[in-house]
């Protein structure tokens, strides 16, 4: 009878190292599988921010790719302006003072060479209203940017009267008459539509006030 308890005893000890071995196993199981989680879980919030990212690098090469808008021409390639030079005008300037000079070089800006054929008919009209222009002015006018930009404007009118243009220049106040303000304002005429010229632009080629 003693001997059956005593054999029960020494069998009771494996059994529970058998449980401690299932628990270790299994607590490495839940261990590999929490760790395999996470780095799935980290591989796919990853693979969204790098997608992004993609993105952005293939959009900004698009951009990258695309040609900037080009400046648009003033004149029209397949139809460019004729230039007319014209000979150097040497003329007295209107200063009272001193005795002033000019000597300026024009070219004429024309859209159509037919115009230029037409120019050179009416040449000697053209230059006397050109000298009869700068023989008005004064050196203190031509001196200034502004003075300069004025002249093209009145050699503009003065060259294309000869050719049928008949324009009315707006009248412009004389610094004298600008000092004496007794004189009321003279009622400035209404505007016309505009014209279009066969002078387009008057170009300097030359400018000296001596």
């Amino acid at each position: 009878m003693s001997a059956a308890p005593a054999a029960a005893a020494d069998a009771a000890p494996p059994a529970k190292g058998g449980k401690k071995k299932l628990i270790i196993i299994i607590a490495a199981v839940l261990l590999l599988v929490l760790v395999g989680g996470g780095a799935a879980f980290m591989l796919l919030k990853k693979a969204p921010a790098e997608g992004d990212e993609e993105a952005d690098g293939d959009q900004a090469q698009t951009e990258a790719r695309e040609p900037a808008p080009k400046a648009k021409p003033k004149h029209d390639p397949k139809h460019p302006p004729v230039f007319v030079p014209l000979d150097p005008f040497t003329v007295n300037l209107a200063d009272k003072e001193t005795e002033r000079y000019a000597q300026v070089g024009v070219t004429l800006e024309i859209e159509d060479a037919k115009v230029g054929e037409e120019i050179k008919l009416y040449m000697p009209a053209i230059r006397n209203n050109i000298l009869m222009v700068l023989a008005h002015k004064t050196s203190a006018q031509l001196l200034t940017r502004e003075g300069k930009d004025k002249l093209a404007k009145s050699i503009l009118y003065a060259a294309v009267r000869p050719l049928g243009y008949e324009i009315d220049e707006e009248e412009e106040a004389d610094s004298q008459a600008d000092a004496d303000a007794q004189e009321p304002p003279k009622k400035k005429k209404k505007k016309k539509k505009p014209v279009s010229l066969p002078v387009t632009a008057v170009h300097f080629s030359n400018f000296i006030i001596q």
